[in-house]
Formats: C-alpha cells, structure tokens, sequence
C-alpha cells in the first residue's frame, strides 16, 4: 500500500471547485523515476484515481489543485504568497523551539485519534464516463475564468 498526499480543506473553500492533479511518484529513496502527471480531474474523481493506484502499488500519490493563471502577474502573486506562507510557518516552528519540543505529544495526540476513527472505506475510481463529464465540466470552468 502506497501513501497519498492532499491538503485538508474546509467544506467552503474556494480551492475546491478548482481543477486537480495527481502526481505519482516513488514512495522511498530507493527508487528513481520521473514522477507522472496526471489530470485535470475534479477533486472526487482525483482523490479516487490516486487513492485505487496507491492501494496496490508501494506509491506516493500527491493529489493538488491547478491554479488556471492568466497571466505572469498572477502566477508571480501566487508564488509570492506561498513564499510568505512558507516564512510564517517557519518563524511558528521557531517560536515553538523557544517552548520545548512537542513532538513526542503530537505523535501521542495522532495515535490517540486513529485509534478513535474507524478505517475509511477506499474510494471507488470512477468510470471513463465520469471522468470524460469531468473533462467537460473541466474545459467550462477553464474557459469562463476571467470572462
């Protein structure tokens, strides 16, 4: 069993309606391949193409959203605020260094709630029907963004 990657969203973020994609690579260092792109897909039907890949290949499926830009502007804000995101993460990681390491409780709190959750049942891949009406939906969005 493989391992997959994704960001954990609110039910109202904007982030969701986007398109998505998967990208598939090794799961350890002793493999070396180019990882592989695949999409756009919408959200539910990525999540459920990389999760029935990883459940039988030693794999890592990282599913994200696809940022349609329209311009070298807007790519550059989108970078500069993920560089900024980045900085305040790791000035929260220096802070918290100023207060001890809490690794050993945070591992302690994540063991405790898997034990609470029941194992989730694997998604079920869509159809090539599904995908394809996705597509559709897909091509719309692409096509009415900034009109």
């Amino acid at each position: 069993m493989g391992a997959l990657v994704t960001l954990d969203l609110p039910d109202d973020s904007p982030m969701l309606g986007l398109p998505w994609i998967i990208t598939f690579g090794p799961l350890g260092d002793a493999d070396e391949w180019e990882p592989v792109v695949c999409g756009p897909y919408e959200r539910p039907h990525a999540l459920a193409l990389a999760e029935a890949v990883v459940a039988e290949e030693q794999l890592m499926a990282v599913v994200e959203p696809l940022l349609p830009a329209l311009s070298a502007e807007e790519i550059r804000g989108e970078i500069a605020a993920a560089q900024i995101a980045a900085e305040d993460e790791a000035a929260q990681v220096d802070q918290a260094d100023l207060y001890g390491d809490f690794e050993d409780v945070i591992d302690e709190e994540l063991e405790l709630a898997a034990e609470r959750q029941p194992e989730p049942e694997p998604l079920t891949a869509p159809s090539e029907a599904e995908l394809r009406a996705g597509f559709a939906r897909i091509a719309k969005l692409l096509t009415n963004k900034g009109a």
